[in-house]
């Protein structure tokens, strides 16, 4: 088992690093455009002097590998290698097959289609536990230790080399539209890194509580959970109900709970990732097929 995830997650990495690949060649390079990170310090040397960022994505990132070795541990190190080496060899192969794809004139669809190429890409190679070496790294490392999710930290990041590219080569228009493009690509990202299981949780104050949760069971065949409260200014003892339920289930749970309690109060709350019976697994426990 554990040798067929390593199989599946050294697939998707090079799967997401062809993608990013793909995108940078033929949206970021085609209309020079540029990027943050490491990758956009490769696309600085490119436009520059006309080094091959194939190259210089692994010269940059050689440093960097001895940081995830000890930080990451050595599973995340050897999918950082196989994420930074597949980037450099279909960065390598795109720009020598490289389709012509004339966007010149309209830089709002070169910039979409470049954000939304590299936060696949990158998406994909992050949900499965990999990076592409430079700012993944250390955006990865302060996921880790402070929080920040990596979309935010990567742009930060992307935002400095962007400024530096702004001084030496891009122009006010194609700088802003690479900001869209570095924007869109960590919507993207955070999207992918969120959960493909997202839905909605909903939390009950009533006076029929054990009327409402009857019926969501019933009814919607979902669980329900008893939380102890306590009013701030009767500083009466009361109980709170706690849903989970997929997106297009929010409608028809209101609806049932106005049907038992008009009056009821309900907070709704985006949850970005549900795992458990209902979402990711059936009623025994299996893996629920997607």
């Amino acid at each position: 088992m554990k040798l067929e995830i390593k199989l599946k997650n050294i697939f998707f990495i090079l799967l997401g690093s062809a993608i990013f690949a793909f995108g940078l060649v033929h949206f970021n390079m085609q209309n020079n455009l540029a990027e943050g990170g490491f990758t956009g310090i490769t696309l600085l040397l490119f436009f520059l002097f006309k080094i091959d960022p194939a190259i210089t994505n692994l010269l940059l990132n050689i440093p960097l590998f001895f940081i995830g070795w000890r930080f990451l541990g050595r599973t995340s190190f050897v999918y950082t290698i196989i994420g930074t080496v597949g980037l450099s060899i279909f960065l390598s192969v795109f720009q020598r097959y490289q389709f012509h794809i004339p966007l010149k004139e309209d830089l709002t669809l070169a910039a979409l289609f470049a954000g939304v190429f590299i936060g696949v890409g990158l998406g994909i190679i992050f949900r499965f536990g990999g990076t592409t070496g430079g700012v993944d790294i250390i955006a990865r490392l302060t996921q880790r230790s402070i929080g920040w999710n990596m979309g935010k930290t990567m742009f930060l990041f992307d935002l400095c080399v962007i400024t530096l590219s702004l001084i030496f080569y891009l122009s006010y228009r194609e700088a802003m539209y690479t900001l869209v493009a570095v924007f869109v690509a960590a919507k993207v990202i955070d999207f992918m890194q969120d959960g493909a299981y997202s839905a909605k949780g909903a939390t009950i104050i009533s006076g029929c509580n054990d009327e409402i949760a009857a019926k969501i069971m019933k009814e919607m065949e979902r669980g329900v959970t008893i939380l102890k409260g306590q009013g701030s200014f009767t500083k009466l003892d009361k109980n709170i109900l706690y849903c989970v339920v997929a997106r297009n289930e929010i409608t028809r749970l209101k609806s049932v709970i106005t049907s038992v309690d008009p009056h009821a109060f309900v907070v709704v709350s985006d949850v970005h990732e549900v795992i458990g019976e209902g979402f990711t697994l059936d009623a025994n426990k299996k893996p629920l097929q997607r």
